[in-house]
């Protein structure tokens, strides 16, 4: 992840109806949802969606598919996710007084998996 990239997403996210619909399509993963169901669980104009999910998508934060006559759009929260480390390597600077605090805030929410020891 570079500057530019951090600051495209961040400027996607900087408006109220962008970040609710990252929201809502991180709600609906992994299947996402059509645009036309976006626009109608966040009461927007279609062609003011449209508009949201084009920026969305320039800024690689979602993903989009064709299925039939409709698009599907994702959250690419691996897109997301480069972002926030980006973020937080900056932040931080290798001092993880600074940013232990948000880690613990973050793990009660998203605990990382438990891996099962193989049965010898």
């Amino acid at each position: 992840m570079d500057s530019e990239r951090t600051i495209l997403a961040l400027a996607a996210l900087a408006q109220s109806t962008r970040l609710d619909v990252f929201r809502l399509l991180a709600k609906h993963e992994p299947d996402g949802l059509a645009a036309g169901d976006i626009a109608k669980k966040l009461a927007v104009p279609q062609n003011t969606m449209s508009s949201h999910l084009s920026i969305l998508s320039r800024a690689k934060l979602v993903t989009a598919r064709r299925v039939s006559r409709s698009i599907f759009y994702r959250a690419d929260l691996k897109a997301f996710q480069a972002v926030v480390v980006f973020m937080l390597r900056d932040c931080c600077d290798g001092r993880p007084e600074i940013c232990g605090p948000l880690i613990e805030d973050l793990t009660p929410c998203c605990p990382p998996k438990t891996r099962r020891k193989a049965h010898v």
